[in-house]
C-alpha cells in the first residue's frame, strides 16, 4: 500500500520510518509537511490511504475530493477524530482508524507538570533567577494537598491523572457521560454533576472528546459557577473552552490559571517556528500576555515511548485494513 502523510514532522518520518523499515510492513510512505486541505488533496493522488493528524482538516470536501481519487483509508495518528467528517467518509466508503491509547501517562504527566508550574510559579521564578531576581514576591502557591480536583471525562489518560492526584492527597471529583461505579470505589472517587464540580473543585481538567455537545463546554456560564482562584487545564481539545470567556475570568480574577496545551485556533502556529512573524491572534497573543497562563503546544503526547506506539498502532491499522481484517480501532459514523 502507498500511504501519504501529512503534516508530518522530522520525529514522525524518524519514528514510522524506523519501524516500517524492519521488515513487519515495508508500506510505500510519502511524507508531506503541510496540513492536509480540500487545496493540497491533490497530493494524495495516487494513494491507498493517508495519514494525518489533529490540525489537519478532513472536511466533506477534502474527502471527497479523497474519494475521487481513489484513497480507501484515512489513518489518524492520533484518538481525537473531530477534525474528520466520518458521515461523508461512510458515504465515500472510505474507512477511517485511529490511536485510542498511545500513552496516557504522557498526557497525564504533562497536565501535573503544567498544575505544578502553575501552582508553584515555576516558569517565572526560572526567568528571574536567570536574570539575578531571587525575590519570592509574587510567587505564593498553595498546597495540593487537601485539595479539590475535578476531572472530566474517566477514560484512560482522566484514570491515569487521578492516581496521580489522589497521590498528592488530593479529594477527587469526577464527571462522565457515562460513569463507572465500578471504577470509582476501587479509585477512591465520586461523580458528580457538571455544575456540582464547578463549584467545589480547586483545580479542574478536561479529558472528553470535542463534540457538538462539549464544544465550548467551559464559556461564560460555567465560568460564573466555578471557585473563585480555581486552576484550568486543557490537554484535550482546544474548542472545549472559549478563549475570550477565559480571558475575561483571568481577567476578572474567577480563574487563577490556566494550563494549555491546546488552542481553539492553534492550527495555524502550533508545530510550527513562527517566532520570525508578527503574530496575527490578538486573542492568543492577549492569552499569552497573561503570567498567570501557560501555554504549551500541543506536546503531551510528546514522549519516546508515545511516539513508538502513535507509529506501531497506526501501522498495524493500515496493515489491517490492507488484509481486509477487522479493525479494531475503526471510528464510524453514529457508532
Amino acid at each position: 500500500m502507498k500511504i501519504v502523510f501529512f503534516g508530518t514532522q522530522p520525529y514522525d518520518r524518524e519514528s514510522f520510518d524506523t519501524l516500517n523499515s524492519n521488515g513487519t510492513y515495508g508500506f510505500d510512505i510519502v511524507y508531506h509537511h503541510s496540513h492536509l486541505t480540500p487545496d493540497n488533496a491533490i497530493l494524495a493522488r495516487g494513494a491507498d490511504g493517508v495519514c494525518i493528524f489533529v490540525n489537519d482538516t478532513a472536511n466533506r470536501e477534502t474527502i471527497g475530493q479523497l474519494a475521487a481519487m481513489g484513497v480507501k483509508l484515512i489513518a489518524l495518528r492520533c484518538a481525537g477524530f473531530n477534525n474528520v467528517d466520518l458521515k461523508a467518509a461512510a458515504e465515500c466508503g472510505i474507512g477511517v482508524v485511529r490511536v485510542p491509547a498511545y500513552s496516557p501517562h504522557a498526557v497525564a504527566e504533562h497536565a501535573v507538570a503544567l498544575l505544578l508550574a502553575l501552582d508553584r510559579k515555576v516558569h517565572r521564578a526560572y526567568w528571574r533567577t536567570r536574570d539575578g531576581n531571587f525575590s519570592l514576591h509574587g510567587l505564593l502557591g498553595f498546597d495540593l494537598y487537601g485539595k479539590t480536583a475535578g476531572i472530566v471525562g474517566t477514560g484512560r489518560i482522566a484514570r491515569a491523572l487521578i492516581g496521580i492526584l489522589k497521590g498528592f492527597g488530593m479529594e477527587v471529583l469526577a464527571y462522565d457521560i457515562h460513569p463507572d461505579e465500578h471504577y470509582a470505589r476501587e479509585a477512591g472517587i465520586a461523580y458528580v454533576g457538571l455544575d456540582e464540580l464547578y463549584r467545589r473543585a480547586d483545580v479542574i481538567s478536561l479529558h472528553c472528546p470535542l463534540t457538538e455537545q462539549t464544544r465550548y463546554m467551559i464559556n461564560s456560564d460555567t465560568i460564573a459557577l466555578m471557585k473563585p482562584g480555581v486552576v484550568l487545564l486543557n490537554t484535550g481539545r482546544g474548542q472545549l473552552i472559549h478563549t475570550e470567556a477565559l480571558i475575561e475570568g483571568l481577567k476578572q480574577r474567577r480563574i487563577g490559571a490556566a494550563g494549555l496545551d491546546v488552542y481553539e485556533e492553534e492550527a495555524g502556529y502550533f508545530y510550527e517556528d513562527t517566532s520570525d512573524r508578527i503574530m496575527g491572534d490578538d486573542v492568543l497573543a492577549r492569552l499569552l500576555s497573561f503570567n498567570n497562563v501557560l501555554v504549551t503546544s500541543h506536546q503531551g503526547f510528546f514522549t519516546r515511548e508515545a511516539l513508538e506506539n502513535i507509529a506501531r498502532t497506526t501501522l498495524d491499522n493500515i496493515r489491517a485494513f490492507a488484509a481486509g481484517g477487522p479493525l479494531a480501532n475503526e471510528v464510524r459514523f453514529g457508532a
